[in-house]
């Protein structure tokens, strides 16, 4: 979609717009074009009010625009014993690097940083992705000890087997490593030490796919990382803050605690904002100002009656708060008086504005109004613009659907070409036809362009079906607030029991919270054996999900490991059924189906849902 860049930045109009300051007002749907356009002479932050908007509005952007990141924010609050997704930290950590590149390097296209408001007042450590990262090839000399005590160091979790990002697992000269922004793991061949090949392997097989080409970055999974200097603070933490307690033996000992960002600001000396990051001649640009200052105070308020609620938890026995994160947001005002130290300019992007200010202009841009299924509508609408001398663009999500619509157009008599990607400017007395992921369209008749789109059209939000899904081997994760007494569930150790209740149990001077389970007696006659299982460690416990009553395991007895040995043996028979049917299909005749219509197309292209590449693949080979 790139070919409408130039017709836009040739409007007169639309030009001095994005060259003065103030507020723009114009319809969403002509934001990412702007964004783009003001990008070609300046770095970029744009703030918007969600995390859905920043995602979507980043998706767009990156179809008109090379240099694009996603800032994303945490998904908990400061104060939350809970500690982000591996894959958001590692996000954010990959955006910093980007942005220290390009300061470094001083080449290539002006970056765009999109950013949700909950990203913008977020602080983080001030030296977070200052590091050199380690980075890895073919051919590299390095040593397996010194790669695995650098993922260690990093937060990764160390397992027999990876399924999760953030993990890893070692076996003789083989490292396989989950990386928080991939989307399969890798297996790192080493002879000697000597990386001899690298490869990314299926989740649920654990078979090796293809290639990896390049370097490959190992980014940290959490922001928060165990240096001396960090576990030589956490020492000192208990005596101020009592229910921090325990979380700070751990980390002082080097042990990765759950929710341990919460007491970030005690465990550092500085921290920042995204704006301390930002190039030199950055603009920030906000989409639809007073919601996201709206936004900031709902969230500032929402944090505060969270810890309150917490603490009141606490007062009837619940964990209390490690930290209050005091400091780890900023309040608008505090934005503002940021903004004007660093000095970085700012403007806003709004749907709707008041002509009595002086620094708001308008555009002359009209977005499509719902059509809902009109192709009449939508046909007279094009005819017009066809008429007025304006260049015409329709973009669908799919290539069936794109088809479609180009048929009804030339059925209707309307000049048609279909295009695969629209990276040239349309010219004006045809119907280009082509695949994009816009939303919404617009009418400019400044720069003689109508841009519609098949959700103008048809209303369906349809399918971004581009991306693909990551098919991986999941354990039935737990809710312990979801059980009820009597359900089976599975130990990884001890096999199946029946979950009891949860608890709290004091040790010394920590209460920790303890799922109860109750397994099949030893003895005749004596009531049944009980496991404590902290909540903390809930990864080690999944639901049953088989179909018929199972029988209770007895601790100790071994029946738990005969029953895996049964079931691995069953699995290398039921594999080898398979690799005798799969013999007799291949040396058997088929059948040459006829190849795809385009209604075939169209009908996969209105599929909601991703599909698994696994189950349309054909399979790998180690």
């Amino acid at each position: 979609m790139r070919g409408l860049l130039p017709a836009l930045s040739q409007a007169t109009e639309i030009a001095q717009s994005l060259g003065g300051t103030g507020t723009l007002v114009a319809p969403a749907a002509i934001y990412p074009f702007l964004i783009a356009l003001r990008a070609q002479d300046r770095p970029l932050i744009v703030v918007t009010s969600s995390s859905r908007g920043a995602e979507d509005l980043a998706s767009e952007l990156r179809t008109l625009h090379e240099n694009v990141f996603e800032f994303p924010a945490w998904e908990t609050l400061p104060h939350e014993r809970l500690s982000p997704r591996s894959d958001t930290v590692a996000k954010r950590i990959h955006v910093l690097y980007q942005l220290e590149k390009q300061r470094r390097d001083g080449v290539g296209t002006h970056p765009i940083i999109i950013t949700p408001s909950r990203g913008l007042i977020h602080r983080f450590i001030a030296d977070l992705a200052t590091s050199p990262l380690m980075e890895l090839e073919i051919g590299q000399e390095i040593g397996l000890e010194k790669v695995v005590a650098h993922l260690s160091a990093l937060a990764y979790t160390r397992t027999d087997l990876v399924e999760r990002r953030g993990e890893f697992a070692v076996r003789g000269g083989i490292v396989d490593i989950f990386l928080p922004l991939s989307d399969h793991p890798v297996r790192v061949d080493f002879f000697g030490d000597e990386i001899e090949e690298l490869s990314y392997f299926e989740v649920a097989d654990q078979r090796t796919i293809k290639p990896v080409l390049g370097a490959l970055a190992i980014y940290p999974c959490r922001e928060l990382l165990l240096t001396d200097d960090v576990r030589a603070r956490a020492k000192n933490i208990p005596a101020r803050y009592p229910a921090a307690k325990e979380i700070c033996e751990r980390l002082a000992e080097g042990i990765i605690s759950e929710g341990m960002e919460s007491l970030i600001p005690l465990l550092v000396d500085e921290q920042e904002s995204i704006l301390h990051r930002a190039l030199p001649n950055t603009e920030l640009i906000f989409i639809e100002q007073e919601r996201i200052r709206s936004r900031t105070a709902d969230l500032i308020s929402t944090n505060q009656e969270f810890l309150a609620a917490s603490w009141s938890n606490a007062a009837f026995g619940g964990a209390a708060p490690l930290f209050d994160g005091q400091d780890t947001y900023m309040t608008w005002d505090e934005l503002t008086e940021e903004l004007s130290q660093l000095s970085i300019s700012s403007r806003n992007f709004n749907s709707f504005g008041s002509d009595m200010d002086e620094e708001t202009s308008f555009l002359d841009v009209s977005p499509i109004e719902p059509l809902r299924g009109n192709t009449d509508k939508a046909v007279a609408i094009i005819t017009e613009s066809l008429l007025n001398n304006h260049a015409v663009v329709f973009s669908a999500l799919g290539s069936g659907m794109a088809e479609r619509f180009a048929d009804i157009f030339r059925n209707a008599d309307l000049p048609v070409r279909m295009v695969a990607d629209l990276s040239s400017q349309p010219l004006r007395g045809t119907v280009y036809v082509t695949t994009s992921k816009f939303s919404h369209g617009f009418l400019s008749h400044a720069a003689s362009l109508l841009f519609m789109t098949e959700r103008d059209l048809s209303g369906h939000k349809g399918s971004g079906k581009d991306g693909d899904a990551l098919p991986s081997r999941r354990k039935a994760t737990i809710d312990p607030l979801e059980l009820g007494a009597g359900d089976y569930v599975v130990h990884e150790q001890h096999g199946i029991g029946r979950y009891v209740e949860l608890v709290h149990r004091t040790v010394g001077t920590i209460t920790r919270e303890y799922l109860v389970i109750e397994y099949a007696s030893a003895k005749r006659g004596q009531p049944g054996d009980r496991i404590f299982v902290p909540t903390d460690s809930l990864e080690q416990v999944s639901k049953y999900v088989g179909g018929e009553a199972p029988t209770v395991h007895r601790i100790g007895s071994g029946e738990w490991q005969k029953a895996k040995g049964r079931a691995r043996k069953a699995v290398r028979q039921i594999a080898g059924e398979l690799i005798r049917l799969y013999a007799a299909r291949t040396s058997s005749p088929g059948f040459a189906f006829s190849p795809d219509t385009p209604w075939q197309r169209e009908l996969e292209d209105a599929f909601s849902y991703v599909e698994n590449p696994a189950l349309n693949s054909p399979p790998s080979k180690k």
